[in-house]
């Protein structure tokens, strides 16, 4: 879905919220795609101290190319280190070390728990997918973590039909219509700002939960032409992740 919104694709905006997320500083579990160039873009302009940890072992890597999964090479360049998964997965996440994890998911529920493993089809048979990994361990174990997800009714769901992630520490969940918080009494989702275009009925409308809209809730912030630079033309310029969700 590579919508414009303005001068900006839709993945351009919510790379650029993710990236408003991380702060100087954090060790932080990044997924691929969307996460990824996140991560990257904070790293080039208000978090140049934010040191990246992938599942498969590297610590803070520097690609210069993007490539099409964790065991592609391309990912790797630049590493500080580059150890395997009991390095990053024990010695850092178990002991408590990771400030945040930034993961996708199948489905999020009202409470910001993830399903990363099964969902239920129409006709009510199950279709399963390759699952967490190490998602649960990322989830239960970092000081927080951000969710980034398509914004449907099938997807943000009352209940989740699986539960992969425990949603204890969520920070924010990102969407392509909008950025959520957590309403710290509740535990409930909160509509934190609304992306650029986007209605209250069209929100509603999208969530498969009573959705808390504050009565004068922002627009999400628009990329900077610096961020958008940063995006064409030095993270992500074959547009791999960012022409689309």
């Amino acid at each position: 879905m590579a919508t414009r919104t303005g001068a900006f694709t839709t993945s351009e905006l919510m790379v650029v919220a993710g990236a408003r997320e991380l702060r100087e500083g954090e060790l932080a579990f990044v997924g691929l795609g969307i996460p990824q160039v996140a991560a990257a873009l904070a790293q080039r302009t208000h978090a140049r101290g934010l040191v990246v940890l992938n599942e498969i072992g590297l610590a803070d890597p520097r690609p210069v190319e993007f490539g099409v999964g964790n065991a592609d090479p391309r990912h790797w360049y630049g590493a500080s280190v580059m150890g395997g998964f009991v390095d990053v997965m024990g010695k850092l996440l178990h002991r408590g070390l990771v400030d945040v994890g930034f993961l996708g998911a199948l489905e999020v529920d009202a409470y910001g728990n993830a399903n990363a493993t099964e969902v239920r089809r129409e006709d009510g048979s199950i279709r399963r997918f390759g699952g967490g990994g190490g998602a649960n361990d990322i989830a239960s174990l970092a000081r927080s973590t951000i969710l980034i997800i398509r914004h449907e009714r099938r997807k943000l769901v009352e209940k989740v039909a699986h539960l992969t992630d425990p949603g204890r520490g969520v920070r924010s969940v990102l969407t392509d219509k909008c950025v959520f918080g957590v309403d710290p009494s509740t535990r409930r989702l909160v509509v934190r700002s609304v992306h650029p275009g986007i209605g209250r009925d069209e929100l509603r409308d999208a969530t498969g939960f009573a959705l808390d809209i504050p009565e004068r809730v922002p627009t999400t912030e628009a990329p900077t032409a610096e961020e958008l630079r940063l995006i064409r033309e030095v993270i992500d310029p074959e547009r791999l992740y960012t022409k689309a969700f």
